[in-house]
């Protein structure tokens, strides 16, 4: 299992990002523990309907905050008090911000001591996402988010959760660079393609013909916002759907995925009819991707790509995808230089094929 060192990513362990960590609907069962970035984690849902999310550990004794499903104070439904999620075992509160506020036989100062860390969190677009950067910054661009998702013409996903997987995301990441792919695995050799890099977000732009859509033609614009979560456009005959395929390190070389589309009715008003389209089209999208997650599951790390120049762009997406890894203004420093277009050559551009599908790029 190869880690960040050996692909000389940068100093730090994991990337800086927004990741999903859930499905939206898993909180409703209440507190998950949950593990992510090489720790544990609390994960839960405030009685105001914000999501939370903590280091795993009380500062008192250690116990996890979300792993009890049997103690009083959960089976009671005590845990939660608004915001706030109670240690269940000695009943200490912690705020979202990580501090504890109460303690519920003690009535002096709470230790500032005893306080955890705290992750920024959104719930968008059915997931639970959460942003993660070792050096404990902020956030320094917005969560993923689709506005066809606030459609009501569009019919939501359901994720596919893909579960673990032993990869190092490096390696999921390239295939944004990897034109010839296309052909083999998914059976959609490209007409035309490019790679853009701006800033956090890389994109692919491609079109070609899809033999598991009986080889009519499909265009794709995909790009990543940030290291873990790809949304993809794609269109082919009068079907229209965005694609979700999120990665979040569990581990160093070891990540979780989930898989989602949401397609466009056939109409102004959503039918059962369209429902089931839209089901078979998440599950027609899914086969294609796990295609890629065999092969990930069965090859050895490629620390090294014996590139040829009819490959694609992998020099640039891993120099893109390794500012993630860095100190921020060594990170702007680097998107600097690579922020422009890239083409493979001998192979057709968008703008050779008027493609014209970019709507939902955050750009």
């Amino acid at each position: 299992m190869a880690v960040a060192s050996d692909y000389g990513l940068g100093p730090h362990t994991f990337p800086r990002g927004w990741f999903v960590v859930a499905e939206s609907a898993e909180l409703n069962q209440g507190p998950r523990a949950v593990r992510f970035f090489g720790r544990d984690l609390a994960l839960y849902r405030g009685q105001s309907g914000a999501p939370v999310l903590l280091d795993a550990y009380c500062g008192h004794m250690g116990t996890h905050l979300a792993a009890s499903d049997s103690a009083m104070i959960v089976r009671n439904g005590e845990q939660i008090e608004g915001d706030s999620i109670r240690c269940p075992y000695h009943g200490w509160r912690y705020n979202p911000q990580g501090e504890v506020d109460d303690i519920p036989y003690h009535d002096g100062p709470c230790p500032k001591s005893a306080s955890i860390r705290s992750y920024p969190v959104v719930d968008t677009m059915g997931c639970i996402m959460a942003w993660f950067d070792e050096e404990g910054g902020e956030p320094d661009y917005p969560a993923p988010s689709l506005e066809q998702w606030e459609d009501p013409r569009w019919i939501h996903w359901q994720l596919d959760h893909l579960g673990e997987l032993d990869i190092h995301p490096q390696e999921v990441l390239d295939n944004m660079s990897d034109i010839r792919h296309l052909g083999p695995t998914h059976g959609a050799p490209c007409q035309y393609f490019e790679n853009e890099v701006r800033d956090h977000v890389y994109i692919q732009r491609q079109g070609g013909p899809m033999q598991l859509y009986g080889g009519v033609m499909l265009y794709t614009t995909t790009w990543y916002t940030g290291p873990g979560i790809l949304l993809s456009k794609q269109v082919w005959g009068d079907t229209a759907q965005f694609e979700l395929i999120a990665n979040t390190p569990v581990e160093d070389g070891r990540i979780k995925a989930w898989h989602g589309c949401l397609v466009r009715a056939q109409g102004e008003t959503i039918t059962d009819e369209d429902r089931e389209i839209a089901r078979q089209t998440q599950a027609g999208a899914l086969e294609a991707f796990a295609t890629d997650f065999q092969i990930w599951r069965h090859k050895r790390p490629a620390l090294k790509i014996m590139a040829l120049k009819a490959d694609g762009p992998f020099k640039v997406g891993r120099s893109w995808y390794g500012q993630f890894y860095r100190a921020r203004t060594d990170a702007s420093e680097a998107t600097a230089v690579l922020n422009g277009v890239y083409h493979v050559p001998g192979v057709d551009t968008p703008a050779d094929r008027d493609h014209a599908i970019d709507d939902g790029l955050p750009i």
